[in-house]
């Protein structure tokens, strides 16, 4: 009997279907980048919690042993010019970090979400008058406006959390519009509405539950903008007191002494790199978790 070979099909099945390749092939990519990256957030988070209990006092002069090196008398990342221990204040200038950024980020999204979402659902004149809301807000630089607020009620940690929160709403407040205006056409919204189901619970029950992924993507890489925010204005000495220990205060005391003492800034900067890039590296996987069309592209 003469038999014709036959195609192996599954492999032209595979071959043939776009997605699978790119997806395991983007997956594997990031999966190293992205361990590292979620490994170091965690090794942050734990120094920020525990670090009183990991570190001396940040704030401990020592004259005699002022701009030590790294490795030398027992300091690990040599000492500034006051003669503190560079790595107690790294470890505790973290817990600041943290906490700004995480909390701006949540103030943040509790207000672009709701405004977001209600502009969505509601439209009409609601939807303009909230839209334009958001245009304002995008006119002013939110540095800037933040350097302001600040500058008139003084550096404090909660003036720069309630700030830095307040400025940033836009970005959730513009993507949950977008993703509210696709759903609320849809079959289940209708039904609801139908059915007499008030505006305030469909918003809760049935639009909040659906656009959590692009809140979820937002707040990640949102926490490193606040981050960076409050760096900068901690380098410009209007973060939060000066007696409280700040990654971007610690540049703005290292960057007189690069060509004597180059750890004094090095080391907060690299921090402080470390944690932003391993934030967006987060954000991008969950990005990529939440919205399918990425593998297909």
């Amino acid at each position: 009997m003469n038999t014709t070979a036959l195609p192996d099909l599954s492999r032209q099945d595979q071959k043939h279907e776009p997605g699978r390749p790119v997806a395991s092939l983007r997956r594997r990519r990031l999966d190293l980048p992205l361990t590292l990256s979620v490994a170091f957030l965690a090794l942050v988070v734990v120094l920020a919690v525990a670090g009183p209990l990991l570190v001396g006092e940040p704030n401990a002069q020592n004259l005699i042993r002022r701009l030590t090196p790294p490795g030398v008398g027992g300091h690990l990342l040599g000492t500034d010019q006051l003669g503190r221990d560079v790595l107690s204040r790294l470890v505790t200038g973290s817990r600041v970090s943290v906490l700004v950024g995480i909390t701006a980020a949540l103030l943040s999204g509790l207000i672009g979400s709701a405004i977001g979402i209600v502009s969505g659902y509601v439209g009409g004149w609601t939807d303009r008058l909230l839209m334009r809301l958001t245009d304002v807000q995008l006119a002013f630089p939110s540095l800037l406006l933040a350097l302001a607020v600040i500058g008139f009620l003084g550096p404090s940690l909660t003036n720069v959390i309630v700030v830095l929160g307040i400025t940033g709403w836009v970005s959730y407040a513009r993507v949950l519009r977008s993703e509210v205006l696709s759903l609320r056409t849809r079959e289940f919204v209708e039904a609801a509405q139908v059915i007499g189901v008030p505006g305030g619970r469909i918003m809760l029950r049935h639009m909040l539950p659906n656009v959590t992924g692009p809140l979820a993507t937002i707040l990640t890489l949102q926490v490193g903008t606040v981050i960076l925010a409050e760096a900068a204005l901690s380098f410009l000495g209007l973060g939060v007191p000066a007696t409280t220990v700040t990654w971007g205060a610690m540049l703005s005391d290292g960057q007189l002494y690069m060509g004597t003492a180059w750890w004094l800034a090095v080391f907060p900067g690299t921090a402080l790199l470390l944690t932003v890039l391993s934030i967006n590296i987060a954000g991008d996987a969950l990005r990529d978790r939440w919205d399918p069309r990425t593998y297909t592209s």
